[in-house]
């Protein structure tokens, strides 16, 4: 232990003893999260809904067939009560549900429609909300027409969930917080330990009489450590700056983040034991890791949206998991027992990637 804490202590001064690369660690979270703040509009396509149907005749049926035609819905489920509504929508599991009041179609100027929208992501519920209101207003006026009753008066109920302001940085804040994880632990692990490789101090661990999980983990343990301050400082400036809330359990946050910022501390050692130099080591983290955090996350893009062969390699996104987690956390208030797959997925993640780089370092050490 005593060796451990003294190479551990060695790795605390190499991180801190280059001004520049502190500063990049502890100033880069702060500018990106005031840059990214707001959301960028994105036309949606296949999002779930729902429908809770209290008068089950054939207009409500005609009507929701319309809307599951649609290219931008896909009917998730039928549901018998508001409380399996807000279930599913604290899930995750709809964007949208339709509910119909009940002796909906007996009268001939038709009951007022709820549209309900989850608006913790702004850009979405908007475009969704307009598109559903469109076609159900098109279908009333369609089954009007022959009692020469104009619809033009008849406007569906739209509520926002979690989100009523529409602010975007709801929506934006936990995917740059993925980002910035990603950035922080992976690029700059990696970059550093290949700096060592490059100098020839890496050949003399790999020597020494240190076992290789003790040297991975005294290398990941400060940049996790610098991690956990970009955590806290992210949640400060988000929360305080841009007003976003944290309506769930703070202690979920830190978990999750924390754990986030471990599979991404095991992608960085993996991509060291890869790499040769130092611009290889951020090419392979750029290519590797930014660009699937921006295209294959759910951060930009709704993965509803993406052909079927993108839905499955986004499974393997570490990025996709904790977006989804934290932002039903902080936005929709979800319990643990909501998010155990994500947080089982993220495990699994950090368990295959430890052992794959103690593999990596035994390799070099035979």
């Amino acid at each position: 232990m005593k060796q451990f804490l003294s190479f551990l202590r060695k790795e605390f001064y190499h991180i801190f003893r280059d001004m520049r690369t502190t500063c990049i660690m502890l100033a880069i979270p702060v500018v990106l999260i005031v840059v990214f703040g707001y959301a960028i509009s994105m036309e949606i396509k296949n999002a779930p809904f729902a429908v809770f149907d209290q008068s089950k005749d054939e207009v409500t049926t005609n009507i929701t067939n319309r809307i599951a035609a649609s290219e931008y819905f896909r009917f998730y489920d039928s549901v018998n009560s508001n409380e399996e509504l807000q279930t599913l929508f604290r899930k995750g599991k709809i964007k949208v549900a339709v509910v119909f009041p009940a002796n909906f179609g007996s009268s001939p100027l038709f009951s007022e429609v709820q549209i309900l929208a989850d608006a913790s992501a702004p850009n979405e519920a908007t475009a969704l909300t307009q598109y559903a209101s469109g076609i159900i207003k098109t279908e009333i006026a369609t089954l009007m027409a022959p009692t020469g009753i104009p619809a033009q008066g008849i406007t569906p109920v739209v509520q926002l969930l979690y989100n009523p302001q529409m602010k975007d940085a709801y929506n934006f804040v936990p995917g740059v917080m993925g980002m910035i994880l990603i950035l922080i632990c992976s690029m700059m692990t990696s970059v550093g330990i290949v700096r060592e490789k490059e100098f020839g101090s890496m050949e003399v661990l790999l020597v020494s009489p240190m076992k290789p999980i003790y040297i991975i983990l005294a290398k990941a343990t400060p940049y996790l450590l610098v991690s956990f301050v970009n955590i806290v400082t992210i949640l400060l400036l988000a929360h305080y700056l841009l007003g976003v809330p944290i309506v769930g359990s703070l202690t979920l946050v830190l978990f999750l983040s924390t754990l986030y910022a471990l599979v991404a501390l095991c992608l960085g050692l993996l991509i060291s034991t890869v790499a040769e130099s130092q611009q290889s080591a951020m090419l392979i983290s750029a290519m590797a890791l930014l660009l699937p955090i921006m295209l294959l996350s759910g951060m930009m893009f709704p993965i509803e949206n993406m052909p079927s062969l993108l839905q499955l390699l986004s499974n393997v996104v570490p990025a996709r998991w904790y977006i989804v987690a934290i932002r039903d956390v902080m936005i929709k208030g979800a319990g643990w027992t909501s998010v155990m797959t994500e947080i089982g997925i993220l495990l699994f993640m950090t368990i295959v990637l430890i052992a794959a780089s103690v593999k990596r370092f035994k390799v070099r050490l035979e």
